[in-house]
């Protein structure tokens, strides 16, 4: 199961000390943050997290999964997400 939104409102609220509105406003504000920043093309780098790189993809050819029929793709801007070592070794303690 997943970590919802919901879900790190309430860890921030709980673990502060904060109320629910301004954990909900913490908490939103920092997403959008992230989200501007990405939409700048910048990348976020989240020290002992991670870095959110924002990817160039080029033209390609592609297929359509319901027709099979061949067919271009356009270029496109994508995120990916690059664990820290930190982070790594965390989730994976013998590695």
């Amino acid at each position: 199961m997943a970590l919802t939104k919901a879900e790190i409102i309430e860890a921030v609220a709980e673990g502060n000390g904060f109320s629910k509105k301004q954990a909900t406003d913490t908490v939103e504000m920092l997403l959008e943050i992230v989200k501007r920043t990405l939409a700048s093309g910048e990348d976020v780098l989240v020290s002992g997290f991670g870095k959110f790189c924002v990817k160039e993809k080029t033209e390609r050819r592609g297929r359509n999964p319901a027709t099979g029929d061949a067919m271009m793709l356009r270029p496109r801007r994508v995120v990916t997400f690059k664990c820290s070592g930190k982070l790594r070794e965390k989730i994976d303690p013998g590695a």
